[in-house]
């Protein structure tokens, strides 16, 4: 499985490079070598709605070629296990007892400790990054949960963290943080020399192209790709509206080297993941089916005896929606065409051809010279029952679809206890797989305009046999600039304008770096003057008694006569 799949992702590369980064992937499922002074250590902690995770990374030094970017991988334990820890809740449940927040994630910090050398603790950078979860908190909750982090835990632990390296990232930051994970695993920032060049169909100055990405969740959906540097000329407000939602980033050592300069189109669609859709459509049911049983003097949906006949559930399955005071009884008709086109108005798509999913302006795609890899739901959807993920193709996903929603649900049992799908699937997979299928082509040819053949699309949930986290592109970019300075003085921090600014906690150390300097200055000035006023004072002393002793005699001659 992963040679196969090394071999297509690699088909652009010659063999010898393809075959060395067989090896190098195959490297990283060893246990890491924590005897090796060389090696450097980062901490991710990714605070999700529903829990937080810590990744540990490490990287050796830098070669010091400024096209090449740090060789990151995830940390392996003596098993060769992946470094990684999970808690449960999410840390927005610390919202009412902010001053408890340390105190949630000391769990995961004594963890990330344990593995780390701890003479490497001082320069092992720890960023704590919130997402959905805490963005959902008003502001003044966010601020106190994160200073009760930036307050605590130096006192602990020994980690290179600052006010800078805690912060509640936005969708767009996740959805970048995610491209440049699956970008830098698949080794599409790998610059070539000049023989691979020759022998590759890749662009004069040995950049590769970059794949997009599709991810879409329970709650959210989110779409990343690279664009061209010059765009066509737009009208005034979708200029605006692309600015916003473009982001453009160096990944090189430095800004002088201008290789790795990124330019991103990024949007992040909340209550367009599988889960948050299915609650949207059934309010649609519900709503739809009630008004027209007044104004008719029906009564669907009323009784289990006169359901509502759902065609994005499989055939026979019943089920009850529920909202408030108001009950919908609801039966399975599995018809997957009809379901699609129900589902079309929850797109909300404008009648602007360059607009996407919710009237959002979207970037222009190259289908004929692109490529994209789905995860999350796009792989659940195509792999978990239907089992054919990975490699897309429109016609043979949906005829797949059609059938599965067609079944019997007596029979999707049956077939289910026989173990004949994934190892992954469950009975809410199986219950709701017509419908986030349906809902997952919609929004891939509907909402962002894919082609129905469109032959470049990849399902997937494990790349080189490990799962792609976007933690892993949030600490490649965060440490991009560290291969040419020195560990100790990385501290940049966000802004509007810039993701990043000067660390807090280092511009102190500068201030009274600069405090001590002066009073050094003056103490010693001080004590300057203090010797040259002892010198002049013994200076003078012989010069008083000369004078003296030249006055007396003188006086002396006057009163003899």
């Amino acid at each position: 499985m992963l040679i196969m799949d090394f071999r297509h992702w690699g088909a652009s590369l010659p063999r010898d490079r393809q075959y060395e980064r067989y090896l190098a992937r195959v490297g990283e499922l060893e246990a890491t070598d924590t005897e090796d002074p060389n090696l450097n250590y980062g901490l991710v902690v990714d605070c999700g709605s529903s829990g937080s995770r810590i990744f540990v990374y490490f990287w050796p030094r830098h070669n010091g070629n400024p096209h090449d970017l740090l060789d990151i991988k995830q940390m392996r334990d003596r098993n060769s296990q992946p470094v990684v820890k999970k808690i449960k809740p999410g840390i927005s449940a610390m919202a009412d007892t902010p001053e408890h927040a340390s105190d949630y994630l000391r769990p995961l910090l004594s963890f990330a400790a344990a593995h780390v050398p701890v003479k490497k603790h001082k320069e092992t950078p720890l960023y704590i990054l919130c997402t959905a979860g805490m963005r959902l908190l008003p502001e003044r909750k966010q601020l106190a949960i994160l200073a009760d982090l930036v307050k605590d835990l130096p006192l602990e632990f020994d980690f290179l963290f600052s006010q800078s390296q805690a912060e509640v990232i936005s969708g767009k930051q996740e959805g970048v943080y995610a491209w440049i994970g699956i970008n830098f695993v698949l080794g599409r920032f790998d610059h070539e020399d000049e023989s691979d060049a020759e022998a590759s169909q890749e662009s004069a100055i040995g950049r590769r192209r970059t794949v997009g990405i599709l991810d879409m969740g329970g709650a959210s959906l989110q779409i990343a790709y690279e664009v061209p540097t010059s765009t066509s000329v737009l009208p005034p407000k979708q200029e605006e509206a692309a600015k916003i939602l473009l982001a453009e980033f160096n990944l090189g050592c430095d800004v002088q080297h201008t290789e790795h300069v990124y330019r991103v189109y990024v949007t992040t669609f909340l209550g367009f993941g599988g889960n948050f859709a299915r609650q949207r459509y059934e309010d649609l049911v519900l709503n739809e089916t009630l008004n027209k049983n007044r104004l008719l003097g029906q009564k669907t949906g009323l009784s289990p005896d006169n359901p509502f006949l759902d065609p994005c559930l499989p055939v026979g399955l019943t089920d009850v929606v529920e909202r408030n005071s108001q009950v919908l009884h609801i039966r399975g008709k599995g018809d997957w065409a009809t379901c699609g086109a129900m589902l079309s108005p929850l797109l909300a798509r404008s009648n602007t051809s360059k607009a996407s999913l919710n009237g959002i302006y979207q970037s222009p795609i190259d289908f004929n010279n692109s490529e994209f890899y789905g995860f999350s739901e796009f792989f659940y959807c195509t792999e978990d029952v239907l089992r054919i993920g990975g490699r897309y193709h429109g016609p043979t996903f949906a005829k797949a679809a059609q059938d599965y929603c067609g079944m019997a649900w007596s029979v999707l049992t049956q077939r289910f206890k026989n173990g004949l799908f994934s190892s992954h699937a469950d009975e809410h997979r199986l219950k709701y797989q017509c419908f986030k299928s349906a809902w997952m082509y919609q929004v891939l040819h509907e909402g962002f305009h894919f082609p129905y053949d469109y032959p470049n699309l990849r399902t997937a949930q494990l790349v080189y046999d490990r799962e792609v986290q976007w933690t892993l592109g949030a600490i490649l970019y965060k440490t991009r600039f560290l291969p040419l300075r020195d560990l100790r003085q990385e501290g940049v921090r966000q802004t509007h304008g810039s993701w990043f600014r000067l660390s807090f906690v280092y511009n102190h150390y500068l201030f009274f770096a600069c405090i001590l300097v002066v009073l050094l200055a003056i103490i010693l000035y001080l004590l300057r003057l203090r010797r040259i006023h002892h010198r002049q004072t013994r200076a003078s002393a012989p010069l008083d008694l000369l004078w003296i002793e030249e006055v007396v005699p003188m006086i002396g001659v006057q009163v003899g006569p």
